[in-house]
């Protein structure tokens, strides 16, 4: 029988940061060739995935956290915000002194706050991982592999989700009551060491909308289907497919959510989930 396994990307198939462990690669590669199906289905934009991921070879993608899903040169899904919203995102983030980044399919726009933060985020991480990562006999964290264009070069018709880190511990639940109904605002999974961060796409356009659509198209029942994840943005994915799995390295409330758990992200985590359910 023929299963398909939708894979997050950061903290699933990718360390935050840019390290895979290679049982990873080994797992989906090998479950490829078994027959299944494997798909990405990641809150990154499409032009924003590691080089390093896109190697390992998959049969689609969900970016953007559910506005698109494309399988080769055919795109499945394409949910871009009007421009409108786009428009009450900016207003709300330069009101309250919030940094953000806008998505497109295409890649990511960042604004004139957002690149001083980023950078002291990743020197301080690296500095923390790097003894970690030799320890395990994993390779440092490289630098960003693409820098975000400037917020002005975006074009607001194709703008397909927000990313914000805030100085404010509240900001999730703030823009959730300040910017209504017509919005999905959920916490990120950047691991900043004060604040909040968090995504924000429209309401109704998350990993499980996606997920439907291309099981749809494909025709494959949701039963048939995994989803392995460890964040915020997994948890309508975890909800639409038969087996949700959370990463080790998920909070509990996700891995309870998700009633199974495999191990962290470096410690053979996809791997695992594939052996234990038959794709390996």
């Amino acid at each position: 029988m023929t299963r398909i396994a939708f894979l997050d990307v950061d903290g699933t198939i990718l360390e935050h940061g840019s390290v895979i462990a290679p049982s990873t690669v080994t797992a989906i590669r090998q479950a490829r060739e078994n027959g299944h199906l494997v798909w990405l289905c990641t809150g990154r934009s499409a032009g924003d995935i590691h080089p390093d991921v896109l190697a390992i070879g998959f049969d689609g993608a969900i970016t953007n956290g559910g506005a698109y899903a494309t399988r080769e040169d055919d795109t499945l899904a394409a949910h871009p915000m009007p421009r409108a919203d786009v428009e009450l995102l900016e207003r709300y983030f330069d009101a309250h002194g919030i940094h953000y980044f806008l998505q497109t399919h295409g890649g990511v726009f960042a604004s004139p706050g957002m690149g001083p933060v980023m950078s002291e985020y990743r020197r301080a991480r690296h500095a923390e991982r790097a003894a970690e990562l030799e320890a395990q006999g994993l390779p440092a964290e490289q630098p960003l592999w693409r820098e975000p264009r400037p917020v002005a070069e975006v074009d607001r018709d194709a703008v397909a989700k927000a990313v914000f880190v805030s100085p404010s511990i509240d900001t999730v639940a703030h823009a959730a009551a300040e910017l209504g109904s017509g919005f999905h605002v959920i916490p990120g999974s950047i691991p900043l060491p004060g604040g909040s961060n968090g995504e924000i796409g429209q309401a109704g356009v998350t990993k499980g909308s996606a997920i439907l659509e291309v099981l749809e198209v494909l025709g494959i029942d949701r039963m048939d289907a995994i989803g392995i994840g460890d964040s915020w943005n997994d948890v309508e994915m975890f909800e639409v497919v038969g087996t949700p799995v959370a990463m080790g390295n998920a909070v509990l409330a996700l891995q309870q959510l998700a009633g199974r758990v495999t191990t962290a992200v470096l410690d053979d985590g996809v791997h695992n989930a594939f052996r234990e359910l038959g794709l390996i």
